[in-house]
């Protein structure tokens, strides 16, 4: 390797490491030997992972290296180590969903993404935990990267921390109701959930059929750029799998003008119950973002009253559906606030779902006409950084108590009722040095707009570093 001795490669990003095997400066079997490495020094004081396939990856290297010598290159992931979130199936491995449910399971062939991303060349690291069933924000068995006393965020928790500390170049998540963007947020990384149906959930564990996501979490802008084409085009195995997609080129090169982008800059809801030194990173990003040439427009968020409870609405019930046979079965093997949400769902009458899918459609509706007015919104992606374990609530300083699950869920939501493309991207830190998070919304299939805004914004500031994991 002739790279610089204090660059490790653990720490290089897609891009870098990309360039570096292309020109052979980087073998790939270097490189996921560094992860593996890495993963056995943090993954003790962390917990990202529910299973590490070493054995796997190193001959995954091992094939990626030989191509490599013979001039054989599959793409910018080829030899790249990932990680999948644990609800993500690969053939002869388990797929736990971080569950007691899932004892003794082994997929028996891969879902879409995880065989796309092996015919790219990318190399499984390891399964990366979950939030049980991916139904909650929290993600317990997981610390976040930056303070292990603090949650990792959820549900995809395990990928963003594997992302976060350079134990795996790139990971996938899930979001349904912003668990890529949320983990992201709290640890610092790029998460982007994409347009409804861009990327195939075919062999995916669902929470929530009309509301899941799958998408990457990087370090940065420009790997999600390279990871999303791999993960998108139509599959007839997922029904709301969207029409074949040119998804290539979709961050061209370029400077960091933004002259003429109209960014909406929300003056209700996504403000509203945020602390302090989450508004003002937020505002300072789009103050950069004006300063690259984007005009601020300030815009009202329609519906806001109902986002919750079509969120729910919508969630609880399809989610139920899915676990029906074994929450009657073994519904002991279920953590506790998993079981409960599902035994409610139970109850839930048919008329609240359908209202919350009119509503749905209104909302959808109702957004379509705001992209009239701008090209992006800018908001944050949480209101608040990354709370202590245990923490169960909130008090925000008008006095409302509001638990820390719907804290987190609550401006994500929004983009996964509508089905629009959302990108968070890390803007700073609070006073307590946790990362910060936020998010750029588009219209449907806008994710080279989202991109190109996110890598303007990130080729403006400092590089940014891996978590100091403590």
């Amino acid at each position: 390797m002739r790279t610089s001795d204090a660059t490790r490669p653990y720490e290089l990003t897609v891009a870098a490491a990309a360039r570096a095997i292309r020109d052979r400066e980087l073998s790939p079997v270097e490189l996921v030997e560094s992860v593996l490495d890495r993963i056995e020094e943090v993954e003790p004081r962390l917990g990202a992972y529910t299973a590490v396939t070493a054995g796997p990856a190193r001959r995954a290297a091992r094939e990626a290296e030989r191509e490599a010598a013979e001039g054989r290159f599959r793409g910018p992931l080829h030899g790249i180590p990932m990680g999948l979130k644990d609800l993500i199936d690969v053939a002869g491995t388990a797929t736990t969903a971080s569950s007691r449910v899932r004892d003794g399971h082994r997929a028996r062939r891969d879902s879409t993404v995880a065989a796309r991303l092996a015919a790219a060349g990318a190399v499984l690291v390891g399964k990366t935990h979950t939030h049980e069933f991916a139904y909650g924000l929290i993600t317990p068995q997981t610390a976040n990267a930056w303070d292990a006393g603090r949650v990792a965020g959820g549900s995809s928790g395990g990928s963003a921390v594997a992302v976060a500390a350079g134990a795996a170049t790139f990971a996938l998540g899930t979001d349904t109701g912003g668990s890529i963007r949320v983990p992201a947020a709290l640890n610092g990384v790029v998460g982007l959930k994409p347009t409804y149906g861009l990327v195939p959930r075919h062999g995916v564990t669902s929470l929530s059929w009309s509301l899941d996501h799958v998408g990457p979490m990087t370090r940065t802008v420009e790997d999600a750029a390279l990871v999303l084409p791999v993960l998108s085009g139509h599959d007839p195995r997922d029904p709301a799998s969207l029409a074949p997609f040119a998804a290539d080129g979709l961050l061209a090169e370029g400077g960091t003008d933004l002259t003429g982008l109209r960014i909406g800059v929300p003056r209700n809801y996504y403000f509203d119950r945020v602390e302090a030194d989450v508004e003002d990173a937020v505002r300072r990003a789009v103050t950069r973002l004006a300063d690259l040439g984007a005009r601020p427009v300030e815009v009202e968020i329609p519906m806001t009253r109902y986002i919750q409870a079509t969120q729910w609405g919508l969630m609880v019930p399809e989610a139920t559906a899915y676990h029906e046979r074994t929450l009657r079965t073994v519904p002991d093997r279920y953590a506790d606030d998993v079981r409960v949400l599902l035994e409610a769902g139970e109850l839930m009458p048919a008329g609240d779902y359908l209202r919350a899918q009119r509503a749905r459609t209104l909302m959808r509706d109702a957004w379509a006409v705001l992209f009239d007015e701008v090209d992006v919104i800018a908001a944050p992606t949480v209101p608040a950084v990354a709370v202590a374990a245990g923490q169960e609530t909130i008090t925000w300083p008008d006095g409302t108590v509001e638990s820390v699950s719907d804290a987190y869920v609550r401006l994500s939501a929004p983009a996964n009722i509508t089905g629009v493309p959302s990108l968070s991207v890390p803007v700073g830190h609070d006073r307590a040095g946790m990362p910060i998070g936020m998010q750029l919304l588009g219209r449907p299939l806008a994710e080279a707009e989202l991109l190109r805004v996110g890598r303007a914004y990130e080729r403006s500031v400092p590089v940014r570093a891996l978590a100091p994991v403590a």
